[in-house]
């Protein structure tokens, strides 16, 4: 996980902090436990340098200010973060018990949201020390934590989208016919950092068939002429998020593969069209996915239609059927629709969409139409 250069003051993560602890107020939890992750350089700026066995966690109480327990050895680069003058360092030394210390800032009887990333050993020294206490995750005690985004977050993921629209405009250009995926796929990475991503998150580069997992992991397969080509790449620009699909064809398509791209391009529009305030989540999964099923490829849209994106390039909100959260101005999400025909080919088209008063708004503006590539 790296840090983020977002222009985030210690006042920002001190009311980011304040949200978090009066939302587990709201939920019914005594507190929230944040270990090292996405979610605690969301609270506070901070990232350690390496995440070990020793126990750093950030702990929110109502009523309470918060507090970050530290290794010692750790505490000068906590003590550098952007938020640390919000919060107070509590550090522990090699050799003394940190459930102890970090028992003595908890109800003994309270129930606690925790990171999900949190070590299994250091939930079970928690238990142990505090045997009357209990725990739910995040994502299921408060799964709506980070998903609005302020104007400066915003503005952060709006670049990140930039950022990964070049990339787009630049691979469009290489070679694709007789290079193996896994070059395409380094030009990817190499593109997306040179317009300033400090991460790459996922380059995926799925040739012929292999465009019908929509996971397919780069391999060395070469591409050939006549091959549609899935690409979905993205990662972290100043610590926000990019993600976007497009699917290209070396060469002239056939009929049916521009029939299908179009068809995946009718129901991304769909879904797109579909986002404005008050709407449950699922109805942007409905709307993309009635488009596909009308035309008689339902059963080859095997995944959701979107997911959120912040501080990490998957997160809630999901646009899935079942879910009910109305979508709210601020929130950043997928709307990515795809057609995967099993041994032939896939397509995806994918932009992240953010949530405005009027409707939404997307932030990838590459075309979406077939595009051709030697």
């Amino acid at each position: 996980m790296t840090g983020t250069a977002a222009p985030f003051a210690a006042d920002d993560y001190r009311a980011r902090m304040e949200r978090a602890a009066r939302s587990a107020a709201e939920a019914g939890l005594a507190g929230l436990l944040v270990a090292p992750g996405p979610d605690l350089v969301w609270l506070t700026g901070y990232a350690p340098t390496a995440v070990t066995e020793r126990l750093t966690l950030l702990v929110l109480a109502p009523g309470q200010d918060p507090v970050l327990v530290v290794p010692t050895l750790e505490a000068p680069d906590a003590g550098k973060a952007a938020g640390a003058s919000a919060l107070t360092l509590r550090d522990w030394t090699d050799g003394k018990d940190p459930y102890a210390a970090t028992a003595a800032l908890l109800d003994a009887g309270g129930r606690f949201g925790i990171s999900d990333n949190a070590w299994a050993m250091h939930l079970l020294g928690l238990q142990k020390a505090l045997p009357g206490t209990s725990y739910a995750s995040l994502t299921e005690a408060l799964p709506m934590l980070r998903a609005v985004k302020d104007t400066a977050e915003l503005e952060l993921l709006a670049a990140a989208g930039a950022a990964a629209d070049a990339t787009f405009e630049e691979i469009r250009k290489v070679p694709f016919g007789g290079r193996r995926e896994s070059e395409v796929a380094a030009d990817l990475a190499g593109l997306l950092r040179r317009f300033g991503h400090s991460q790459v998150d996922f380059t995926i580069v799925a040739s012929g068939p292999n465009g019908a997992n929509p996971h397919h992991e780069v391999g060395d397969r070469v591409i050939e002429r006549g091959d549609m080509v899935v690409l979905d790449f993205g990662g972290l620009k100043d610590g926000y998020g990019s993600d976007t699909s497009r699917t290209v064809h070396v060469g002239e398509p056939t009929d049916e593969e521009r029939r299908v791209h179009d068809l995946v391009r009718a129901a991304q529009e769909a879904g797109f069209r579909a986002v404005r305030p008050g709407v449950p989540c699922q109805e942007v999964d409905r709307a993309a996915r009635a488009v596909i099923a009308d035309a008689g490829y339902g059963e080859y849209f095997i995944h959701r239609t979107g997911h959120g994106i912040g501080v990490t390039t998957h997160e809630p909100p999901y646009m899935i059927e079942g879910e009910e959260q109305p979508l709210v101005p601020g929130m950043c999400f997928s709307v990515e629709p795809g057609v995967y025909l099993p041994g032939r080919f896939g397509v995806r088209i994918e932009d992240i969409v953010t949530v405005t008063e009027e409707g939404g708004r997307r932030l990838n503006d590459t075309t979406r139409e077939m595009v051709i590539v030697d």
